[in-house]
């Protein structure tokens, strides 16, 4: 186990603006939760596909996001040893909802975080 210090984190309000501004989100829920809603610029790749998956580049960090924020951490940490700039967002999806971030389904409607 690792500790949440020596995740490089970011608050949900700079994700939200780090996303905004060409940031990649990359959500590691389940699928089930991921249909439910998501952020529209997210890109999706569950947790246990993250270790072969290929992580697309983007302006800026890679922004790991799941629901609370406790997967993202073990994924933030994997990113991390591959070599890329990456970092958990607090709170996750729930935090990033609460703050009026946009949670849609993957047709566009409005979502849930499930």
């Amino acid at each position: 186990m690792f500790e949440s210090a020596q995740v490089p984190t970011v608050d949900p309000e700079h994700a939200l603006r780090l996303a905004s501004a060409g940031a990649v989100l990359v959500d590691v829920r389940e699928p089930y939760e991921w249909e439910a809603g998501h952020a529209p610029t997210a890109v999706h790749v569950p947790l246990a596909a993250l270790p072969t998956a290929d992580v697309p580049a983007g302006d800026g960090p890679v922004l790991v996001i799941c629901r609370s924020g406790h997967r993202s951490q073990e994924a933030t940490l994997l990113l991390v040893g591959r070599g890329h700039d990456a970092y958990n967002v607090a709170g996750g999806m729930q935090a990033w909802a609460l703050l009026g971030g946009l949670v849609v389904t993957s047709g566009g409607a409005p979502g849930e975080v499930a």
